[in-house]
C-alpha cells in the first residue's frame, strides 16, 4: 500500500477554526462521543484519528491552511471534490475560480441529465390517480412533442415538415406573375389553387399549435418560447389577411391598410423557421452562435471600423477623378460593406490608382477578420453536439441503474453499513476506549487519515493509505 503522512502544526490550524481538522485539536476533551461525531475511527494509543475519505482531494483541500486557497488537480470529478470540501468543512468562497467554473459546468451537466431523465421518467409513468383529462393532456403533448416516442407520432412529424416545405414553396410560388389570376378589380393576386393549398397548410398550423398550447404542462413558459412565437408569426398573418379583406371593399380601399395586409403576407417567411424544430442539426448551430456572442460581436466592431475608415479614404481618394462613383462617405458606405465580405457587387468602384490600393487592402482586412472567428465557432458547434450525445447517452445510462437497481429489490448487497457495524455486539472497552485493533477489523475501507496530536507541540501528522 503507498502511504502519504502529512504534518500539521495547531496554529497552522487554529487559523481556519470552522474546519473539522481544526475542530480535531478540542474533540478530546469531549469524550468519544465528540471523537466519532468528527473522525470514522480513533486510536487512543498512537493519538490518532481515522478517516474514510479520498486522499487525493485530501492532499488538495489541506492547500487552504498553507496558501488560503484550494486548487482541484486535474482528474478529481467536481461534484465528488466538492463533497469533500464539504466533509472537511472548507468552504466554496477557498476554492479558485478556474476550479469553481468546472465545478459549475459539470452542475449543469448533471442538472441537464437529471432534466433529462425526468422527461423520460414523465413519459413512460402513468398516475392512475390523475385524472382522464391529465393523462390525455400527456399523451397528446408525448404525441406531438416526442416524435421518437411511436410511430404514428414520426408520422405526423414527417408530415409536419413536409406541411412547412409545401407551404414556404407555395408562397414563393404566389409570387410568379404567370401563376397569378386577376381580381375584379383588375388586380392580380395568388392563384386560387395556391390559396387553397395555402388555406389547408394554415388550418395544420393552426390545429397543431392549439394542441400542443392545451396539452402543455405550463402554458406561460410554452406561449413564451421563441419556437412557439415563430409558430405565432407564421400564422397569424393569415388570419389578420382574412379579417382585413373581409371587412368590406370600403376599408380596402386604403391605402394604409392594404400596405398592412401586404407586410402581414411578408412576415409569412417566418414560416421557414419552424423548420428548426424538426432539426437538431439546426437547434445546435443557433446554440453554438449564442455561445459564440463575443467573437461574432469582435467581427462586427472589426468590420465597423473597417468600413468607416476604407470608406472615408476612398471618398478622399477618389474625390479627384470627375467621373467618380463616391458621392459622398456615407454612400461610401456600401462600398466598403461588399468589399470586405468579399461580395462585390460592382456597382460603385475606384478609378484611381489610390483607391484602387485602398479597395485591395480593404478587401484582405475582410478576408482576415471574417476567417478569425470561424474556429471558436465550429469548436463551440462541436463541443456542444458531442456534448448532448454524451448527456443523452448518461442519461440513457442513469435510467438503466435505476431499471437494474429496481429489478434486484436490494437482494445480493456486498458489504455493511455504519449501521450495521453499530449493531454487533460491543466489545470490552478499557480506560482509554475500544482498542484500536477491534476497530480496525470492524472497518470496512481502505483508505486511512489517521491523525497524531501532541499538547506539547500540537503538532497534527495525517497518514494516508490506499
Amino acid at each position: 500500500m503507498a502511504r502519504m503522512w502529512q504534518v500539521l502544526y495547531g496554529d497552522l490550524l487554529s487559523q481556519y477554526p470552522e474546519t473539522r481538522l481544526a475542530e480535531l485539536m478540542g474533540c478530546l476533551a469531549g469524550g468519544y462521543d465528540t471523537i466519532f461525531s468528527l473522525c470514522d475511527d480513533y486510536d487512543p494509543g498512537k493519538r490518532e484519528f481515522y478517516f474514510d475519505r479520498d486522499p487525493d482531494a485530501f492532499k488538495c483541500v489541506i492547500e487552504v491552511y498553507y496558501f488560503g486557497e484550494v486548487h482541484m488537480k486535474k482528474g478529481i470529478c467536481p461534484i465528488c471534490f466538492k463533497n469533500e470540501m464539504d466533509f472537511w468543512k472548507v468552504d466554496l468562497k477557498f476554492l479558485d475560480d478556474c476550479c469553481k467554473s468546472h465545478l459549475s459546468e459539470k452542475r449543469e451537466e448533471l442538472e441537464e441529465i437529471a432534466r433529462r431523465v425526468q422527461l423520460i421518467l414523465d413519459d413512460l409513468g402513468v398516475d392512475s390517480a390523475e385524472g382522464r383529462w391529465r393523462r390525455c393532456q400527456k399523451c397528446v403533448w408525448k404525441f406531438l412533442e416526442k416524435p421518437e416516442s411511436s410511430c404514428p407520432a414520426r408520422v405526423v412529424a414527417v408530415l409536419s415538415f413536409l406541411l412547412i416545405l409545401i407551404s414556404s414553396v407555395v408562397m414563393c410560388m404566389g409570387t410568379i406573375p404567370e401563376l397569378q389570376v386577376l381580381d375584379a378589380d383588375g388586380n392580380r393576386v395568388e392563384h386560387p389553387t395556391l390559396e387553397n393549398v395555402e388555406t389547408a397548410c394554415i388550418g395544420w398550423f393552426t390545429l397543431e399549435y392549439l394542441l400542443r398550447l392545451f396539452s402543455s404542462p405550463n402554458k406561460l413558459h410554452f406561449a413564451l418560447s421563441f419556437m412557439n412565437i415563430v409558430d405565432v408569426l407564421a400564422i397569424l398573418p393569415f388570419y389578420v389577411s382574412l379579417t382585413l379583406t373581409h371587412l368590406g371593399a370600403r376599408m380596402m380601399e386604403l391605402t394604409n391598410v392594404q400596405q398592412a395586409v401586404q407586410a402581414l403576407r411578408i412576415m409569412r417567411i417566418a414560416r421557414i423557421f419552424k423548420l428548426a424544430r424538426h432539426s437538431s442539426g439546426l437547434q445546435t448551430l443557433t446554440y453554438a452562435l449564442k455561445r459564440s456572442f463575443k467573437e461574432l460581436g469582435l467581427l462586427l466592431m472589426y468590420l465597423a471600423v473597417g468600413i468607416f475608415v476604407f470608406s472615408a479614404l476612398g471618398y478622399t481618394m477618389e474625390q479627384s477623378h470627375p467621373e467618380t462613383l463616391f458621392k459622398s462617405i456615407p454612400q461610401s458606405f456600401w462600398w466598403a460593406i461588399i468589399t470586405m465580405t468579399t461580395v462585390g457587387y460592382g456597382d460603385i468602384y475606384p478609378k484611381t490608382t489610390l483607391g484602387k490600393l485602398n479597395a485591395a487592402i480593404s478587401f484582405l482586412c475582410g478576408v482576415i477578420a471574417i476567417a478569425l472567428p470561424i474556429h471558436p465557432i465550429i469548436n463551440n458547434f462541436v463541443r456542444y453536439y458531442n456534448k448532448q450525445r454524451v448527456l443523452e447517452t448518461a442519461a440513457k445510462h442513469e435510467l438503466e441503474l435505476m431499471e437494474l437497481t429496481s429489478s434486484s429489490g436490494g437482494e445480493g448487497k456486498v458489504g455493511c453499513s455504519r449501521s450495521d457495524l453499530d449493531s454487533l455486539p460491543p466489545e470490552p472497552v478499557g480506560e482509554e476506549g475500544p482498542s484500536w485493533s477491534s476497530r480496525l477489523k470492524l472497518s470496512h475501507s481502505d483508505t486511512f487519515i489517521p491523525l497524531l496530536t501532541e499538547e506539547k507541540h500540537h503538532r497534527t501528522r495525517l497518514q494516508s493509505c490506499k
